[in-house]
């Protein structure tokens, strides 16, 4: 008899994982500096016209097709249209949790050595030119970084290995309010900092003339990149769901939750970097040199600046369990691994991809690959290749191969109409396709 597949314990428990896999480390590093040099409260209202647009239609293609396989990602593009070569999506999917999860795992890593750095009291009375000197040093190590990579894997690998109800979805309740409450903590602390209202009005004020299409087509990226998409995890995640999940609402749930996180990590870092005067600069520099030299300027830093990393551990901890899942997945159904060996063996793969991208920013630091160091070269090949690629592919699946009728009768097992779907479809198989080729596009020139 065969073992019956995992599905998610509840509804909540679900919603939390896969809101989990889309907020990651750009919502706490990126999405604030670009909110506020995009226009503020304009580009947010650009922003969730567009997750409506395209984000929210996506998601719900990723999501229909994963539980209308009910198997990895691979099998699942193979039920749905059998003997056709679609299936590459999956293996796309696959792929991508490998590439990703290699160098992610080294930049997490980085966030849980600094929760330390922080708590033990070593990073005390910094300005910017110690805190870039620390963090320089810290990464031109070949040893240090490695063995905060190794711990952050050990710790996805802990999660994944207790499968779904009581692995994934388990933790997920954990940390998700967890990740909320640390959020609206630092977030209090932050605006009563003097000279934080600056940096609010930067960040939320209306500009209408920062808008431009430039603008706008930047917030197309984002909104795909943020949510997970073509990675294979929401799909995946999918896969788990009963038939009486309403998809529909989940994705806007989903998609809603990682705006509001990264909303209000906005909040905490904005108006603390315009307090003591440094420059909002997106990306590890913002988090890693500039952060730390506000912390060590406040009362009370360092444990502000170790619950700060513990909120960014928590965020990436949830989008690497998630990465993991997906070839975890596979491993289990295609070649009949059993989940302990699967999530141990892959996750010591994915830990010794991770090495030259460790080593990257040290004694690999002159080794280039098409003018970019390892890691970086890595981020830019899944960001601006697999990524997009799979997306692309997804739509033109959904709309142009499976069609309306597959997908409409997918949808309407939870016994909910979805009154909007001629116009979601539509969606999908006009504008999904143009959008996601102009990323894919963009990113490569």
């Amino acid at each position: 008899m065969a073992k019956q597949r995992e599905q998610w314990g509840s509804k909540l428990g679900f919603i939390l994982a896969a809101a989990g896999s889309a907020i990651g480390l750009g919502n706490i590093w990126r999405f604030p500096t670009v909110v506020g040099q995009s226009g503020g409260g304009i580009f947010i209202l650009i922003y969730l016209i567009i997750i409506f647009l395209i984000g929210i239609p996506l998601m719900i293609c990723e999501l229909t097709i994963g539980r209308k396989g009910k198997s990895n990602i691979v099998r699942a593009f193979k039920g749905i249209k059998p003997g056709s070569p679609w299936w590459i999506i999956g293996a796309l999917g696959v792929a991508a949790g490998f590439i990703i999860l290699s160098f992610y795992s080294v930049i997490a890593g980085w966030s849980v050595a600094y929760i330390f750095k922080f708590l033990s009291g070593g990073l005390n009375n910094l300005d910017v030119r110690d805190s870039r000197e620390i963090f320089v040093n810290f990464v031109a190590s070949p040893v240090e970084p490695l063995i905060w990579h190794g711990i952050f894997m050990a710790m996805t690998i802990g999660i994944v290995i207790f499968g779904i109800d009581k692995g994934i979805e388990k933790a997920s309740k954990i940390m998700m309010p967890v990740l909320f409450v640390l959020l609206l903590l630092l977030a209090l602390r932050s605006i009563t900092l003097p000279g934080a209202l600056e940096g609010l009005r930067w960040y939320l004020t209306p500009n209408l003339q920062a808008i431009n299409i430039k603008i706008i087509l930047g917030a197309l990226g984002q909104v795909f990149f943020s949510l997970s998409l073509g990675m294979g995890a929401i799909m995946t995640y999918g896969s788990y769901l009963t038939d009486d999940n309403d998809i529909p609402n989940s994705a806007m749930f989903i998609s809603l939750a990682d705006l509001s996180i990264a909303i209000l990590a906005g909040f905490i870092i904005i108006p603390a970097v315009f307090a003591f005067g440094f420059e909002p600069n997106a990306g590890p520099s913002l988090i890693f040199i500039t952060l730390p030299a506000v912390f060590a300027s406040l009362p009370l830093g360092n444990l502000f600046g170790g619950l700060f990393f513990i909120l960014l551990t928590i965020a990436a901890l949830t989008s690497a369990i998630s990465l993991l899942e997906v070839p975890v997945a596979y491993f289990i159904e295609e070649f009949k691994w059993s989940r302990k060996q699967a999530s141990i063996i892959l996750g010591i793969i994915i830990f010794l991809l991770g090495i030259p991208s460790s080593l990257s920013m040290g004694i690999l630091g002159e080794t280039l690959f098409f003018g970019r160091g390892f890691l970086d070269f890595m981020d830019f090949f899944s960001s601006n290749l697999i990524l997009p690629i799979g997306g692309l592919l997804t739509a033109v699946f959904v709309g142009w191969v499976w069609g309306a009728q597959g997908i409409f009768n997918e949808l309407e097992k939870a016994r909910v109409t979805f009154r909007a779907k001629n116009i979601w479809f539509s969606i999908v198989k006009y504008l999904l396709p143009v959008v996601l080729f102009y990323i894919l596009i963009t990113g490569l020139i």
